[in-house]
């Protein structure tokens, strides 16, 4: 008898000991309630553009591990677009990640994560961003804006590539000293893609057949001379191809 009153007098001492809210859930009364991380400071912070506040206010909310993820995101989202607005691009897209890590579905941040990237001159993962908003939503109007141009731009990168290094004439046939010069330089072998391309242009644009003709003279005797000089002292044919590329071109370029 004394033995389990011994018992009885030493539970309901332990349980004394507890708080309040844990002495409920061990006695099978109300849960302790979970204290909520307030992420309003945060989010005051990032909307009044206060950078040094929103630093303190938003690590309180996305460094504590009792964050509820629907806040986690809000808050990595406003701070990382108030970054954004500050060109501190790699933190933006570093927020913006960890946004997109708990929540795939945020085309929004799919397309501003796009947009960092391109700032960072990083243009396939900008397409692949913006593909990816498109995935989530067909009509979001910015991500397809910004995937059709990057698609555009990504294209002529591309073809530009494609004939880096090579000239207008094809070096397989070339027979002149200066052909066989321009095909094994890579810088003049562009230039003289670049005076074919901007003389075709000139010719295109001309205002009347006569102008179109004189243009035309004027490269023939460019290629003349340049046929004629090339390899005689004191001759630059880099200096020549690009006064003749300004010369179409005009001094501030096209």
């Amino acid at each position: 008898m004394r033995f389990q009153k011994l018992i009885q007098w030493s539970a309901a001492a332990a349980l004394s000991a507890l708080p309040i809210g844990a002495v409920h859930a061990a006695t099978g009364g109300e849960p302790a309630a979970v204290t909520q991380v307030d992420i309003a400071p945060c989010l005051a912070a990032t909307a009044a553009d206060d950078i040094d506040k929103a630093n303190s206010a938003c690590a309180a909310v996305i460094d504590n591990e009792k964050t509820a993820k629907a806040d986690l995101v809000k808050a990595l989202i406003a701070r990382g677009a108030l970054y954004a607005r500050h060109d501190q691009i790699d933190r933006a897209i570093a927020d913006d990640s960890r946004a997109l890590l708990l929540d795939p579905t945020l085309a929004d941040i799919f397309n501003a994560r796009g947009e960092l990237w391109l700032k960072k001159g990083d243009k396939p993962k900008a397409v692949q961003d913006f593909g990816a908003a498109l995935k989530i939503d067909p009509n979001h109007e910015k991500a397809k804006a910004n995937h059709k141009a990057m698609a555009r731009e990504l294209e002529r990168i591309g073809a530009q590539m494609a004939v880096a290094g090579k000239p207008s004439f094809n070096c397989a046939r070339a027979a002149r000293a200066v052909e066989k010069a321009i095909c094994g330089n890579r810088e003049l072998a562009d230039l003289d893609r670049e005076i074919y391309g901007s003389h075709l242009r000139a010719v295109r644009e001309a205002q009347s057949p006569a102008e179109a003709r004189k243009i035309q003279r004027e490269q023939d005797a460019f290629v003349a001379r340049r046929n004629a000089e090339f390899g005689r002292p004191g001759y630059d044919l880099k200096k020549a191809m690009q006064e003749r590329l300004q010369q179409i071109n005009g001094v501030d370029g096209y």
